[in-house]
């Protein structure tokens, strides 16, 4: 009987002590991609995007249109061509379908670099402002509320208002209605 007071002791005083560590963790969520859309420099990001893709889609609808060209003039003088003039225009057409699909792919690469030379400062900016609220409140987690379409939230408390006190570092009013989903 004494040993087993004695083992119930020694787990109340171990659990006891997990509990008071425990307290020492300060556990926040943020939605990093509403901070993101809220920054200022958000819109002349868009703006600078937008403009951008649309000079890669002028040069792509340009190379395209001269290909079109080309293989139109390539029909209309094929009956009129000799087999070895005709196959070697054929092969001509085919490399220059190659280059255009190829200009269409390094479009999209540089579309996707351009975006994100652009995000960078804003996300280093938002990551910043995110570290020093978390130092300043103590937290010692901070998760974001969503990856893709899956939310990770492993705690928080209702009144957490993380992602309000990040905004009010990076010197942005909440807009009128509050946050959606209130972090």
């Amino acid at each position: 009987m004494m040993k087993a007071k004695f083992i119930l002791s020694a787990i109340a005083i171990f659990c006891v002590g997990f509990v008071a560590q425990a307290q020492d963790i300060k556990i926040g969520y943020t939605n990093v991609e509403l901070i993101m859309d809220l920054m200022p420099e958000m819109e002349q990001i868009g703006a600078d995007i937008q403009d951008y893709q649309q000079q890669l889609q002028v040069n792509i609808q340009t190379k395209g249109e001269s290909f079109q060209r080309q293989v139109q003039a390539y029909q209309q003088a094929a009956a009129t061509m000799t087999e070895d003039a005709r196959a070697a225009k054929e092969n001509e057409l085919r490399k220059l379908q190659e280059e255009l699909q190829k200009f269409e792919q390094d479009a999209q690469v540089s579309y996707q670099r351009k975006l994100q030379q652009l995000l960078e400062p804003v996300q280093t900016k938002v990551f910043n402002a995110i570290n020093a609220v978390a130092a300043e409140n103590n937290y010692t987690h901070i998760f974001s509320d969503s990856a893709g379409n899956s939310p990770i939230l492993l705690y928080t408390r209702d009144d957490d208002k993380f992602t309000e006190l990040v905004l009010k570092k990076l010197g942005i009013e909440i807009p009128e209605g509050g946050l959606s989903g209130d972090q």
